[in-house]
């Protein structure tokens, strides 16, 4: 609720301090005395209207269910508007955007004003539907959390989809792209350090002739074995060491000759082929083991490419079947609400009839899947729309309808503002008003500029606005004020002793 205003510098008013109390609060006063600017000044401090005091202070306990992660939130809340040349907004010493402080505690303050058109929504409605049935039943309460759970889920998998498919031809290039560069690595197939073994093969080959000249004319060295060992035999000397040098390199040349029939044997054209393709390799990756290790992450990427395919078939199963169970669950859900739309309609009839209003009902259409189920709702008086009322008759069917849903176990805590809601209406109209005013007051705290006795004899607090020589007062009244001042709405600025007797009988 809110629990005080403070007010300098707002037009014809220098100064104002008013201490509220729970229930119906009730501003009046002659006409142009500043009734109506008073009142939008409270509305200023919940971002609805503009600020026109040069500082207005709004105190009140916070909001049930006010929750924020930008703005230290106290148990009671300050809100403070200073205008200069712009207006400057602030919630408990932190500054705020005007919209951001109405998207904070806009939903905590109900205003029905004669230039107030809304109310009437599709998605108002099922809000007020919803939040009878939350209260009463605990079956719908389970079935509309399963329902919204579900369906975030489904759109989390629905926006997964939504990108895959959006990056589908992406995905299939890169598919395409990857498999051609690793095709292109297989290919060639290189191996660690084929480079060095393909290098020094090519370079064995361009000795291969000269090699062969060279063993052909040393293998006369072994031509001499008999006459260097007969030198050894005459001198009496040991030549063990010569026969063992002569075997080895007996071998060496056995190898030398074995090594050069092979090169002989060797696809000289194969080889540089297959040393251009490796070179080519190095110079695009930089060495034969990184284009190995490149190969290796681009079959890793396929994979991942081709999961995501995978994916996709797999989102669209989930959505399909999901698709056909958020149906029946929303099937479900509009049925419990059309019955409740019945009672809620029956009881809302209950006081229309009072106020002179036709029967309304509800009418359900079929909507898209949404987060509130698959339900379009609207609302009709006597066959016509909700559009057709004057400003006057609209707030009254706003009004009688959150009596009934109040009286079904619907409504939140809050605060309402009324604008001369009663203007304009008969004395049983007047009555049925105050009556239902009086009723919601137990549940919200309401403020209401009134011109009827009726709705204002029902005040928890009387507040009474007066301009004298072009200043305006708000002065908060005891009983002998409230007295004079519904003597003065019943019989006008002189009123007799029966407009006195009238006022003194609505205050028992």
């Amino acid at each position: 609720m809110i629990q005080r205003v403070h007010l300098k510098g707002l037009l014809s008013f220098e100064t104002v301090t008013l201490n509220f109390v729970p229930g119906l609060v009730v501003l009046s006063g002659p006409s142009g005395a500043g009734k109506s600017v008073l009142m939008g000044s409270i509305l200023s401090g919940f971002g609805v209207s503009s600020a026109e005091a040069a500082l207005c202070e709004v105190l009140l306990e916070r909001p049930a269910g006010v929750r924020s992660d930008t703005y230290e939130l106290d148990e009671e809340l300050v809100i403070r508007s200073l205008k200069k040349e712009r207006t400057r907004y602030y919630l408990n010493e932190q500054q705020i955007s005007k919209k951001a402080l109405h998207l904070l505690l806009g939903s905590h303050l109900h205003y029905l004003s004669v230039r107030e058109s809304g109310g009437f929504g599709s998605d108002q409605l099922l809000t007020l539907l919803d939040g009878i049935l939350i209260k009463q039943d605990k079956g719908y309460k389970k079935l509309r959390k399963s329902y919204q759970k579900r369906y975030r889920h489904y759109k989390e998998k629905e926006r997964a989809l939504t990108e895959i498919l959006s990056q589908e031809k992406e995905h299939t290039d890169l598919i395409e792209f990857t498999r051609f560069e690793i095709h292109k690595i297989k290919e060639i197939d290189p191996r660690k350090d084929e480079d060095i073994t393909l290098l020094a093969l090519k370079k064995q080959l361009s000795k291969i002739d000269k090699l062969n000249e060279a063993l052909a004319q040393a293998e006369a060295i072994f031509g001499m074995e008999s006459a260097v060992s007969e030198v050894f035999a005459l001198a009496e000397r040991e030549g063990g060491y010569f026969w063992d040098a002569m075997n080895q390199l007996r071998a060496d040349f056995e190898e030398m000759q074995s090594l050069a029939e092979e090169l002989e044997e060797t696809d000289v054209e194969a080889l540089l082929d297959r040393l251009e393709k490796i070179e080519e390799l190095k110079r695009r990756y930089g060495s034969i083991e990184e284009a190995i290790r490149y190969r290796e992450t681009k079959e890793r990427e396929l994979e991942g490419y081709e999961r995501i395919d995978e994916d996709k078939s797999m989102l669209e199963r989930f959505l399909a079947l999901e698709w056909a169970e958020l149906s029946t669950l929303a099937g479900r859900m509009t049925q419990v609400r059309t019955l409740q739309a019945e009672k809620l309609a029956e009881r809302t009839c209950g006081y229309l009839s009072r106020l002179k209003l036709p029967e309304v009902s509800f009418r359900f259409a079929q909507a898209a899947l949404g987060e509130r189920g698959a339900d379009s709702v609207d609302m009709v008086l006597a066959q016509s729309s909700t559009a057709t009322l004057s400003g006057g008759e609209h707030n009254r069917l706003r009004l009688a309808l959150m009596v009934a849903s109040l009286e079904l176990g619907g409504g939140e805590d809050g605060v309402i503002v009324l604008d001369e809601i009663d203007a304009n209406v008969s004395g049983d109209e007047s009555i049925a008003i105050a009556d239902m005013i009086a009723t919601l007051s137990s549940r919200y705290q309401i403020f209401a500029i009134s011109h009827q006795p009726h709705l204002a004899s029902k005040a928890a607090q009387h507040i009474l606005i007066e301009k004298t020589e072009g200043k305006s007062t708000a002065v908060i009244l005891d009983r002998e004020g409230r007295i004079k001042e519904l003597s003065r709405i019943i019989g006008g600025e002189m009123p007799n002793q029966e407009a006195v007797a009238f006022a003194r009988k609505l205050l028992l």
